[in-house]
């Protein structure tokens, strides 16, 4: 309970301030429409009423948001197109297939890199170079690249998605394949142990717990790069997309319940590789 006390604290803290700032930004349009009809500025508690309870307000309530999730969610089939499960469930897939992607590039060029001067002499500063380009610049290229090619439909999407996730990895891998120490190599040095030896002996075992941390970060951006994916496609379909039509049709409440519905796959998704990382390395002795 002491734990969960100042949780609790904030998130409080976070609704009393939404449910604020909804009533402040909502106000306007009441202000307006009263002026319109000839009538009287409503008082505080009916103004209150009227900007928490607009079809398309400035800025939902979180009640409306909650409403909006569990209608989307648990009130329609997931097989409906208006359904968040439907929508989430095709963003998930391209995030999965892009996280795998991204992480087996990382992996492989985090060894090439450990054991090739060249390699990190020139990969390194250019996976570096790759992450100062705008995700939202180099998506629609690589659409119109893919279909050029007649690759469409969830690929494009996993390549973004890819592109993200790949550095967090690689940077993590890296680093992970060179904790050990000198006196760790010096001694299966003395035992003469060769590199591939070396590599799964002691390298690989102690770059699991940096691997894991950044698979963390990689999953979530994987997520991002799948939502932003879908927006130059005019995708009709995940989770971008939905956040594309609401935002066609004014409807800034499915906006919301899309953004919180991307927030909870991606604690999802972070989660899962948590337990994944905790199994991992119980089983390693690494930890309890």
């Amino acid at each position: 309970m002491s734990r969960l006390l100042p949780v609790l604290t904030v998130l409080l803290a976070i609704v009393l301030l939404w449910y604020g700032m909804a009533v402040k930004m909502n106000a306007a349009w009441v202000y307006d429409q009263a002026a319109r009809a000839g009538e009287p500025v409503p008082g505080f508690a009916r103004l209150v009423e009227l900007t928490l309870t607009q079809d398309r307000p400035v800025l939902p309530a979180p009640h409306q948001v909650v409403a909006e999730l569990a209608k989307s969610t648990l009130g329609m089939k997931v097989s409906s197109k208006k359904s968040l499960v439907y929508h989430g469930w095709i963003t998930i897939s391209a995030t999965l297939l892009g996280f795998a992607m991204g992480t087996g590039l990382g992996i492989l060029l985090a060894v090439g890199i450990i054991h090739n001067r060249a390699m990190d002499l020139s990969v390194m500063p250019w996976a570096i170079a790759s992450q100062t380009i705008p995700i939202l610049a180099i998506a629609p290229m690589i659409i119109v690249v893919m279909n050029s090619l007649g690759v469409q439909g969830l690929v494009p999407k996993a390549i973004i998605s890819a592109f993200l996730s790949f550095f967090p990895v690689l940077v993590g891998m890296v680093k992970g394949l060179r904790s050990p120490d000198a006196m760790q190599l010096d001694l299966l040095s003395t035992y003469n142990a060769s590199k591939s030896q070396v590599f799964w002996a002691l390298r690989l075992p102690s770059s699991m717990p940096y691997l894991f941390t950044s698979l963390k970060v990689g999953i979530a951006a994987s997520l991002v790069g799948a939502i932003v994916g879908e927006m130059p496609t005019g995708a009709v379909a995940g989770l971008g997309a939905r956040l594309l039509s609401g935002s066609y049709y004014g409807q800034t409440v499915q906006i919301w319940a899309a953004l919180f519905a991307a927030a909870l796959v991606a604690a999802a998704l972070v989660a899962i590789v948590g337990w994944v990382e905790r199994r991992t390395l119980k089983r390693m002795g690494m930890a309890r």
